[in-house]
């Protein structure tokens, strides 16, 4: 009775787990989803904080500081956080999954896209934890670091504009697969243009447009601080603020 016991014991644990991870991999494309809904509702949140700066430095800085006292809560940052990571590595497994399977040209926008936010995700993430933990305020004049300290301007106007687009990209995509004809053409459409032209906004704010960036406006860099130090700061992202 032992002797053949052990054997089905281990068959059965076997089962379990194999049925397990059979569950965890259907479910993983829906919590990826369920994940993505809060994450865009802060991005979403967050971006158009940064074009408060429209208005100028200091009212950007206003509005910063309201909305953190909502997400710099322990608890809201943390579910923020696990949010990140969470919603990287199930993009990046699902990403992985679909190689080779996938055909037309929705199908490689939403790949492409959610690949470079995965990316860009890690190393804002990281900049914003590291940047805090030197002191640094990471408002828009940290993000606006990069690309006032030349030659680095080529690369953070892309990686900004780039980021933006790929968000409302990534969304349009979404909606494209969960809408049915017209609506879902026009959903993805429409949600790329949107991504377009914020991007476009935040770039050209950014880089001093509009009525000018003030580095060291109210909220901004200290007079002894420069964009330089600010840059070191592995790049002088903005992703949690």
């Amino acid at each position: 009775m032992h002797e053949t016991s052990q054997p089905a014991l281990g068959a059965t644990a076997a089962g379990l787990a194999g049925t397990w991870a059979w569950r965890l991999r259907l479910a993983l494309r829906p919590m990826h989803r369920a994940s993505a809904i809060a994450l865009a509702s802060f991005l979403a949140t967050h971006l158009l904080g940064h074009l408060a700066g429209l208005a100028g430095a200091a009212a950007h800085q206003s509005v910063l500081e309201t909305l953190r006292l909502v997400y710099r809560q322990p608890l809201v940052e943390g579910l923020l956080l696990g949010c990140v990571l969470f919603q990287v590595g199930s993009g990046l497994t699902l990403l992985w999954r679909g190689r080779g399977q996938r055909r037309g040209g929705v199908a490689w926008m939403q790949a492409i896209s959610g690949g470079y936010l995965a990316l860009f995700l890690l190393v804002h993430v990281t900049a914003v934890w590291v940047g805090r933990f030197q002191g640094v305020d990471t408002n828009l004049q940290f993000a606006a670091a990069g690309m006032h300290t030349p030659p680095w301007q080529w690369f953070f106007g892309p990686y900004y504009f780039l980021a933006v687009w790929a968000l409302g990209t990534h969304v349009g995509c979404a909606l494209y697969w969960n809408l049915s004809e017209p609506q879902s053409a026009r959903a993805l459409a429409g949600a790329m243009l949107v991504g377009l032209l914020l991007a476009a906004c935040l770039v050209a704010l950014l880089a001093g447009g509009f009525d000018g960036l003030d580095l060291r406006a109210a909220g901004g860099f200290r007079d002894a601080e420069t964009p330089t130090r600010v840059l070191a700061v592995m790049g002088g992202g903005a992703s949690f603020g």
